[in-house]
């Protein structure tokens, strides 16, 4: 006779059997993908990681639009310059869902911009750009805030006189600062202790892995009052402060890790514009090869590997696949990045990416940090203003350098909420 032991095994090794076979007729309504396995869908093949090399290894064998299971879940990758542009522009409206987690689904209540979908998101979007706008967002109001900012930077580079310093705080504190003028009118001072407990807790929310396994719904009819006020504000400040902040970190690093091409921007600076001159985002024009070095910053840094998940919000097709409503799809932002056939040197920092034989700024298609469809980032302009005018500011004033003793400085990422360079520290030596 069986034992009970012995019977449990056989029913556990049944059910797992009814399982697989429930997970291969299940997966005949997706894309192709590695067999998922029972419970574990495909962690295995993933090594339990979500990591960007990996999501283009299978891509390799899968095809540029495969299906990942995380446990019962689908979850549609797409990877690749022409994947991942045709399925987030092609039908927009259809993948503009938003997919959170259970924590941030608590915190934002539905609310604001990043995480919000349907009828709430598009009011609060529409609201955030109008504000934005209203404030001076492609103006010289909005471009002399970040003047402001990448002047007090200077400033406090200026009397560390050339001590070593991890630039972190620094930069973000900046960076926050310019949104923080913009939403409040006001600019907090170095010393303030609830600026920096805000800042402390943006980088907690940012680096806080929360499970993405859920399915979104469509809240109560969205309203214009002071809560969601609350919340677009916050998303104003997270997604206004972080980003610029760490796209900057990396491009200090960068410079001292290659000082020719440090060297390159400076001279290009010193030809243009005059010592004291204050940097606007025109002049970029007129200084091709460092608008160059800061697209090869963002490009290179890749500071967000994989875009937010999006949710399909009614049945579509992408890439002539049929997909059903409440797929969850993920645009692989680093396969787009790095894609071989879009770039001469992907997996090397190259400003030459964004150049013509002549020296003349060329834009590239595939340069999608800002993600693409219905939610691009509604802050890209300031973004790109502040990363502008901060990077020159800074290459203008200083020469970026590893501390006395210190010969090696790693670039490998940090993987958080963004992708972070390993803590470092440098000296910012004035010219």
């Amino acid at each position: 006779m069986l034992t009970i032991t012995q019977s449990l095994i056989g029913l556990i090794i049944f059910l797992l059997i009814v399982e697989f076979f429930r997970l291969r007729k299940a997966c005949k309504q997706f894309p192709p993908g590695p067999t998922p396995l029972p419970l574990l869908g495909n962690l295995v093949h993933l090594n339990f990681q979500f990591h960007r090399d990996l999501l283009m290894e299978l891509a390799k064998t899968h095809g540029n639009m495969y299906t990942l299971w995380f446990g019962w879940v689908p979850v549609v990758i797409l990877n690749g310059f022409e994947a991942v542009k045709d399925g987030m522009t092609t039908h927009p409206e259809d993948v503009s869902g938003r997919l959170v987690s259970p924590f941030f689904r608590a915190l934002a209540k539905g609310k604001g911009i990043i995480l919000a979908s349907g009828r709430s998101w598009k009011q609060q979007r529409r609201f955030g750009i109008m504000t934005l706008r209203n404030l001076g967002m492609g103006k010289k109001g909005l471009e002399h805030r970040v003047q402001e900012e990448a002047s007090h930077l200077v400033e406090l580079f200026v009397n560390l006189k050339g001590r070593p310093v991890d630039p972190s705080f620094p930069l973000f504190h900046s960076i926050s600062n310019v949104i923080c003028a913009v939403v409040f009118g006001y600019h907090f001072s170095d010393e303030d202790k609830t600026f920096h407990e805000l800042i402390r807790a943006t980088e907690q929310i940012f680096r806080f892995a929360g499970s993405f396994v859920h399915q979104s719904k469509e809240g109560a009819k969205p309203k214009y009052d002071e809560e969601n006020l609350v919340y677009v504000i916050n998303d104003l400040f997270l997604g206004g402060s972080e980003t610029s902040s760490t796209t900057l970190y990396w491009g200090l690093l960068y410079m001292v890790v290659n000082p020719d091409i440090q060297e390159k921007v400076q001279k290009e600076l010193d030809a243009v514009l005059g010592p004291s001159q204050l940097i606007c985002y025109e002049d970029r024009r007129k200084l091709p090869y460092t608008n160059a070095v800061v697209h090869e910053i963002q490009r290179f840094s890749n500071i967000v590997f994989v875009g937010m998940p999006r949710v399909c919000v009614r049945n579509t097709t992408l890439l002539g696949f049929p997909v059903r409503k409440g797929t969850i799809v993920i645009p692989n932002i680093a396969s787009v990045l790095y894609d071989p056939e879009q770039w001469e040197t992907p997996r090397q920092f190259n400003p030459g990416h964004f150049l013509d034989k002549e020296g003349n700024f060329i834009p590239r298609e595939a340069f999608l940090p800002f993600s693409a469809g219905h939610r691009v980032c509604l802050g890209e302009h300031l973004a790109r203003t502040e990363l502008f005018i901060f990077f020159a500011s800074l290459l203008r004033a200083f020469t970026f350098r590893l501390p006395e003793g210190v010969s090696k400085i790693s670039t490998e990422p940090l993987l958080g909420g963004t992708l972070q360079p390993h803590p470092y520290r440098v000296c910012a030596i004035p010219r």
